[in-house]
């Protein structure tokens, strides 16, 4: 009977290729051990097996077990195991069955509560298990199954006992993420207790501490990894030791190396491994350990310098060309996780990994070059190279564009969006020149001049058939142009703004536009939407007066002794401060223990919140203006015990406004957050989110927004999430309602409406509930109209309960109180299917965020709109349900989108 129930298992699994035991029984027992493997697959997610009858029961759990009785986890029961695999950690090859790695996340015993074969039957399952991070009592609950459901859902679910834990006090995935192979977790002394006591100070320095020198549990290699990415600075540095390389012209690249198992990715994560073939074969011969490789793909001209045409006419007519992997950063090596270490001490272990490579292979190890930065510019401007990269010497690698690294350009040379071409004059094929665009602040595309050299025929030929498919009537710049050159008028061919054109060119016009340009290529690895007008910013040196400016976002620390410690660190204030694309003074305000870790599995600190509020101050007060908001405070970091603040108390929040009594009688002040020294002062005050009203202090009793908060249920991915936002706005649009939407900071989607403050709460929450009904009844597969867990499991519950008087919803740019403290951010609907998975962004790497602040809302104010009409609208609806309810809508751009 056991040998039959591995069937499955053996079927869907090649064992000459992937490193999975065969299933064969083991010896019959009835239960003993349980195991929990983390499974980095196409989705991560979380193995759960009990040994019953000789094989490994098992039951996919998408996100995890958890130690808190409240929550209720998804557990999807999948095929048999044999008992060989309980000990299996490794990485399954692309194309396979369960392609990614697996790590052995936990182990132990398990008991039964019961009949356990009666309980399996039936469908309720108790039992204890004792394992090195899961102990007591839990649960598995079969769920009625849907419609042809072929694989049985249950719910994992922790009993209450002496090692329940609420979640937000200690997650158990979050707190303890390794192997128990090499049990990490140990080390880091973060093993749970048996009471429900938060982590102190100490043991939150001790694990920052441990973490700086982490290493990948069980060998295991992370499926994906973001890179670091270079500030653009007027001048070197003045003061620091820094360490320089010549800037490559070419394609980043990220390479995994896992045996046999080798991919290379790209900045924004795409997988070109089928692209760069003679990459990936180059490196499986040098028969590397497991390891993570940062470095740029180039093509090199006679003399050996990198030409990026040569590289893209390699891959866009498959011409020869002579390759070249130049690696500059090793980021983890035979399970050991090197980021927290310092630059020099990384470039020291690549050039000793890559000691032994042939000069004769493709790979080769990025070189450095000595000597003053002035003079080190000047001979790569003669030699042909772009410029210069500059890294702080003791700095870690950090993803996200910061400034440990620096980039010094040898001329001037940047990314634009083409908006159009003109037609070719004599005998040229093709086209004459493109016309060139960069996004201003406001989101349009600007027109920025033209370039009509650095073509050759091929590229003439090819480039003309890309902008034929995408030609569109209509000029994509906000101030098209009209004359292109001088001497006569050129009627311009519109494309849509979707390609990216790399260009030098020798300065900008008074009218910001390019002169003397010549194209360099396509940049198939950056979005068009990414492309602004790049401008050097001054370089911050560490010790410099500009590094004091900056460390003072971060706030001052309480003293320099305290000041002097936090610097000491790699990452220093410093440094992580100069992240901030722009500075933002906090007026002098003295920010206590700056230097309190408060999210110590990411290592973020007080001082990081501060000065990530003092940075989006300006962004944000826009979302908070008037409106009564409610502050959730955490004064023992985010996985200690939090509470909100809605009223005034005895005390008084610094900067804090107090409303009326009148306005909310039956309660205390109702409080404002006014200014952006008073966001900076109570994040001072352990203050991580601010959740606002759906009304201002001007009108209370009428709402001037409705807000729709996506909540997926267990087992909706992101892009179910994405599908059902398109699909609720293709209502409100059907009803003639404009919507704008952010991210949540967690896992869902904000839909906001824009009202005027006409409706009482009553009539415009009853409307939000109606749409939310409506969508449950028309698509009851992807949409839920009752709240909690239970009744969202595989669907979208489009939360209206937050239109009620006094309900509140995270504002934009507010971080979260949990593990990686992610940011709300403000998004163009258009936007959302590029973004491909759930965004990152968070207080330490908000990416282009900043930069591109409210813009995706900058309609928002002339967009208030009534809701009479939609009301009745919502009557004929019911009976007709709307065509693009059937199925997702394409998000489509919008005339003046970016206006």
């Amino acid at each position: 009977m056991a040998q039959g129930s591995l069937a499955a298992y053996n079927r869907r699994r090649n064992f000459k290729v992937t490193p999975e035991p065969p299933g064969k029984a083991g010896a019959r027992r009835s239960a003993g051990r349980f195991v929990v493997q983390k499974h980095a697959a196409s989705h991560l997610h979380y193995d759960f097996r009990l040994e019953w009858e000789s094989v490994l029961r098992s039951w996919a759990v998408p996100r995890g077990p958890s130690l808190d009785p409240a929550v209720k986890r998804m557990a999807v029961q999948v095929e048999d195991h044999p008992l060989s695999y309980g000990d299996f950690e490794g990485v399954i090859p692309a194309g396979h069955y369960g392609a990614g790695s697996v790590v052995l996340w936990d182990r132990g015993r398990w008991t039964p509560v019961g009949d356990a074969a009666k309980g399996l039957r039936e469908g309720r399952l108790k039992f204890r298990l004792e394992g090195e991070k899961l102990n007591g009592g839990f649960m598995l609950v079969r769920l009625r199954p849907r419609g042809r459901e072929r694989q049985p859902s249950w719910l994992l679910i922790k009993e209450k006992d002496e090692y329940a834990r609420p979640e937000q006090a200690f997650d158990v995935l979050a707190e303890m993420p390794g192997s128990v192979k090499r049990p990490v977790d140990r080390a880091r002394g973060k093993r749970p207790s048996a009471t429900a006591g938060s982590r102190g100070p100490r043991m939150a320095r001790k694990a920052a501490g441990a973490r700086r020198a982490r290493r990948a549990g069980g060998g295991s290699l992370p499926p994906l990894l973001a890179p670091q990415l270079a500030t653009l600075v007027s001048a070197p540095p003045p003061r620091g030791e820094w360490l320089y390389e010549l800037k490559l012209d070419g394609y980043r690249l990220l390479a995994r190396i896992d045996g046999d198992d080798v991919r290379c990715f790209t900045r924004n994560g795409n997988d070109w491994s089928a692209r760069v073939p003679r990459v990936v074969a180059a490196l499986k011969s040098l028969q590397l350990p497991p390891c993570w490789l940062d470095g740029e793909l180039v093509a090199l001209d006679q003399g050996g310098v990198p030409d990026f045409q040569r590289l893209q006419n390699a891959f866009e007519h498959h011409e020869a060309a002579e390759l070249r992997y130049l690696v500059f950063d090793l980021l983890f090596v035979d399970g050991e996780d090197l980021r927290d270490q310092s630059q020099r001490e990384r470039t020291a272990r690549l050039s000793a990994l890559l000691a032994d490579v042939p000069a004769t292979s493709i790979v080769q190890q990025s070189p450095g070059v000595e000597g003053r930065p002035a003079e080190l510019l000047a001979a790569s401007r003669e030699a042909g190279f772009e410029g210069l990269v500059g890294k702080r010497a003791d700095a870690p690698y950090r993803a996200g564009r910061s400034r440990d690294w620096i980039k010094l350009k040898a001329g001037l040379r940047q990314e634009f969006v083409i908006g159009g071409f003109t037609d070719p004059q004599g005998s040229r094929a093709g086209f004459g020149s493109l016309l060139l665009g960069v996004y201003d602040e406001d989101g349009a595309l600007r027109y920025a001049g033209n370039v009509g050299s650095g073509f050759d025929e091929a590229t003439l030929r090819s480039l003309h058939a890309k902008l034929s498919a995408i030609g569109t009537a209509d000029s994509p710049f906000r101030d098209g142009p009209v004359r292109v050159g001088t001497t006569r008028r050129v009627v311009p061919h519109w494309v849509k703004p979707k390609l990216v054109a790399e260009v030098s060119f020798a300065g900008w016009t008074q009218g910001s536009h390019v002169r003397q340009a010549v194209f360099r290529g396509l940049r198939e690895d950056k979005p068009a939407r990414q492309i602004v007008r790049e401008r050097p910013v001054q370089p911050a040196g560490q010790g410099t007066e500009a590094g004091v400016k900056k460390r003072r976002v971060a706030g001052k620390a309480s003293a320099a002794g305290g000041a002097r410690a936090r610097a000491s660190k790699a990452g220093s204030a410093t440094a992580r401060a100069a992240r901030s694309p722009r500075k933002v003074a906090t007026s002098g305000l003295r920010i206590t223990h700056a230097e309190r870790v408060i999210d110590a599995e990411n290592n973020i600190t007080k001082g990081d919140l501060v000065a990530y509020y003092a940075m989006v101050g300006r962004l944000m007060l826009p979302h908070l203006a008037d409106r009564p908001v409610a502050l959730l405070r955490a004064p023992q970091g985010v996985t200690g015990q939090k509470f909100f603040q809605k009223h005034a108390d005895e005390g008084s929040l610094p900067g804090v406004e107090r409303l009326p009594p009148e306005l909310d009688p039956e309660h205390r002040p109702l409080l404002v957050v006014p200014t952006a020294r008073a966001l900076v002062q109570v994040a001072q005050m352990n203050v991580v989110e601010l959740h606002t009203w759906n009304a201002t202090r001007h009108a209370i009793e009428q709402p001037d927004r409705l807000i729709f908060d996506l909540d997926p249920g267990e087992g909706v991915g992101w892009k179910e999430v994405v599908e059902g936002a398109l699909l609720v706005r293709a209502l409100l649009e059907q009803l003639r309602l404009r919507s704008f939407v952010k991210t949540s900071g967690g896992s869902g989607l904000h839909i906001v409406l824009p009202l005027k403050p006409q409706l009482g709460w009553d009539e415009a929450k009853e409307f939000s509930a109606q749409v939310v009904r409506h969508m449950a009844r028309v698509l009851p597969q992807r949409f839920v109209a009752k709240s909690g867990p239970k009744n969202r499991v595989g669907r979208i519950f489009a939360d209206y309960l937050r239109n009620g008087r006094g309900a509140t919803t995270v504002a934009a740019w507010s971080a979260r109180a949990r593990p990686g403290m992610s940011i709300s951010v403000p998004l163009w609907w258009d936007e959302l299917e590029e973004l491909g998975a759930r965004p990152r962004w968070n207080v330490l790497d908000p990416g282009d965020r900043v930069d591109i602040g409210n813009r995706p809302w900058k309609d928002y104010e002339r967009s208030r709109q009534s809701l009479g009409g939609a009301i009745e609208a919502l009557a004929g609806v019911e009976a007709s349900p709307p065509r693009a309810a059937r199925t997702a809508p394409r998000s489509r751009s919008r005339p003046g989108r970016r206006g």
